[in-house]
């Protein structure tokens, strides 16, 4: 499984409670929005997250 912005943010966009995670990581640690999602996907999505099943519906939903 790899990292793709754009179903990185689509995942965001659904899930209220990713969008705040991503809010504190900007605000925590300054981070610009790009590195914020890279952070996001590899702390809750990658390497059996919380929300590696979440993703993985919406890379399966594009074939």
């Amino acid at each position: 499984m790899k990292f793709l912005k754009s179903q990185m943010k689509q995942l965001i966009k659904d899930n209220d409670e990713l969008q705040q995670r991503l809010r504190e990581l900007m605000d925590e640690h300054g981070l610009e929005k790009n590195f914020a999602l890279k952070a996001l996907y590899h702390s809750e999505v990658a390497e059996g997250g919380k929300y590696q099943t979440d993703y993985q519906a919406l890379d399966a939903s594009k074939n």
